[in-house]
């Protein structure tokens, strides 16, 4: 019996991956991701899928970091993990200033001298 008002949730069998998680316990955690088939057989018409986990610590306390590794096979998702580290961090900081740069644009100014004095009204 469906609740009213709630989405209706299923799995997407044509979408099923196993998923595999693989760490040294100081870097971070590399995540495989199978594609399969219903009956759980390797999907070979699919790619099989790598993703990075890890964690920084910075000034302002843990950063955790998650980004898509394009690899063959794990040694190459190995690999690559140090350089998509950097990317995922660069594209953090990036993401941080946006934000910033976009709560500021947000600050309400008056649109006439002495405005603050009477009224009270906030324009926006």
């Amino acid at each position: 019996m469906q609740e009213q008002g709630l989405p209706e949730i299923k799995f997407d069998v044509e979408g099923l991956y196993r998923e595999e998680l693989f760490t040294d316990r100081r870097a971070g955690t590399l995540r495989r991701m199978t594609p399969v088939l219903v009956d759980g057989t390797v999907d070979a018409n699919r790619p099989v899928l790598y993703a990075g986990q890890t964690q920084l610590l910075t000034p302002g306390g843990v950063l955790p970091l998650g980004f898509e590794i394009e690899a063959k096979d794990l040694a190459e998702a190995i690999a690559k993990f140090p350089d998509a580290v950097k990317q995922a961090l660069e594209d953090a900081i990036q993401e941080a200033r946006d934000m910033r740069r976009e709560a500021a644009s947000r600050i309400v100014v008056p649109d006439a001298p002495g405005a603050l004095g009477g009224g009270g009204k906030i324009q926006f």
